[in-house]
């Protein structure tokens, strides 16, 4: 959410953003909050009036009638009342207008950085640089689910019918590979400096909306039946709600944590949930990183974090890939979106793996996330968030990129001692 008096005095700068990023339905909310927020201050400064009236005139009244002045006084009283009534009146259509422009702002997308490219969608998307050398063996490579069902670590169909399309069962040595990977990542995490976190996996609305936008809202979040709270869709959703309506002391910052959690995303609006497939899902688990830092900072730290994740996959001799996302495909509250996309040898292409995204004050703005300043002065943070690892799509690139002609995998060096030493994981 942009902030309120900046949109006042920068309108025209706040149109062509919505222009660049092609969401010209948006315009006329910019003269729509304009014309509310006129409304609201001439309410307020009104009211503001009144208050300042009814004082003077309250001491008038004790003062007439002490000289017993008792009609003056009378006349007095009734300015009072009118004024109480006339207060209680702009009190509500102060609340009244403040609700709406509220909403019309959390709709208004945030600016975004002057070096993101312009484009309409995904397909506009600009590749950065490659990490690692791509390669495709001379054997055919099996669907992932093949070749998780081959190692007898995956069981789909008990999956349907327990809970319906899109939700696995993964068993033996895969199950064990899944784990192992996200124990991999939390320590790597924690070797770079970060504070490990197992934040709670619900979350209230406040924390929502304070987090993403409504139509992210709507297209990912499970409602708790008959109560505020929601399953979250990835665990930077709870973490930054970690600092709500907080005031944190500059030298506190920057705030670099990571979190596990299991995630849950009805992925509304996805291109349908592949019946075998496990690439697209319901649940699945996450690694996450998540940094509050000053505005200064947040530029430094956007290219730490998508960085830990290319040397998280380096070390697994995975090669990737970094996109930087088009204008036309950043959420609303994102200033700046790099992905992070692996080698699919079996499709030869890259799959996206990992987003992260630098925020700017959006998501502070609203949750009131504030820093107290060395002056004394406060002032919004700067939130960022980026994925370490989200198996089971993570695994997909891993069983793709360590397969033998045998059917076997490879276990880097990295990932053995959370495999109990295994080197290989063969066929059953």
């Amino acid at each position: 959410m942009i902030d309120l008096k900046f949109l006042r005095e920068n309108p025209d700068v706040v149109r062509q953003n919505i222009k660049n990023k092609f969401q010209d339905s948006k315009l006329p909310l910019v003269d729509e909050v304009i014309a509310l927020d006129d409304a609201y201050r001439s309410f307020k400064l009104e009211g503001d009036t009144l208050r300042g009236d009814r004082n003077k005139l309250s001491k008038q009244i004790g003062a007439l009638m002490a000289q017993g002045k008792k009609e003056e006084a009378e006349a007095v009283k009734k300015q009072v009342t009118d004024a109480a009534e006339r207060l209680a009146e702009l009190e509500k259509l102060e609340e009244e207008y403040s609700e709406k422009i509220k909403k019309i702002m959390m709709t208004i997308p945030n600016i975004i950085d002057p070096s993101v490219p312009i484009g309409k969608d995904d397909s506009e998307n600009v590749e950065v640089q490659k990490y690692g050398e791509p390669k495709v063996p001379d054997f055919e490579i099996p669907y992932h689910t093949d070749i998780m069902e081959s190692l007898g670590g995956l069981d789909l169909d008990s999956a349907r019918k327990v809970a319906g399309n899109g939700f696995y069962y993964l068993m033996g040595d895969i199950a064990r590979l899944h784990s192992a990977i996200i124990s991999y990542a939390r320590d790597f995490m924690i070797d770079r400096g970060f504070t490990y976190c197992i934040p709670p996996f619900m979350i209230r609305s406040e924390v929502v909306t304070g987090v993403m936008s409504f139509a992210e809202m709507d297209a990912m979040m499970y409602k708790i039946e008959g109560e505020d709270l929601f399953l979250i869709g990835t665990s930077e959703h709870s973490m930054i709600g970690k600092f709500i309506d907080t005031i944190i002391p500059e030298d506190k910052l920057p705030q670099t944590l990571t979190s596990y959690s299991p995630c849950f995303r009805k992925e509304k609006g996805a291109h349908g949930i592949e019946e075998r497939g496990v690439y697209r899902i319901h649940q699945f688990e996450k690694q996450e990183m998540i940094v509050v830092c000053k505005p200064e900072q947040s530029p430094y730290w956007f290219d730490q974090l998508w960085q830990n994740t290319v040397d998280l996959f380096r070390t697994m001799d995975i090669p990737v890939r970094t996109l930087e996302c088009c204008s036309g495909d950043l959420a609303d509250l994102k200033v700046k979106s790099v992905d992070v996309e692996a080698w699919s040898p079996r499709q030869k292409k890259y799959f996206e793996v990992g987003s992260c995204s630098n925020l700017g004050d959006a998501q502070a703005r609203r949750l009131k996330i504030r820093v107290n300043g060395k002056d004394g002065k406060k002032y919004f943070a700067h939130t960022l968030n980026n994925t370490v690892v989200a198996p089971p799509r993570m695994l997909i690139a891993f069983l793709e990129n360590n397969l033998n002609e045998d059917g076997s995998i490879n276990i880097p060096k990295v990932l053995q001692p959370y495999m109990g030493g295994k080197t290989v994981i063969c066929k059953k």
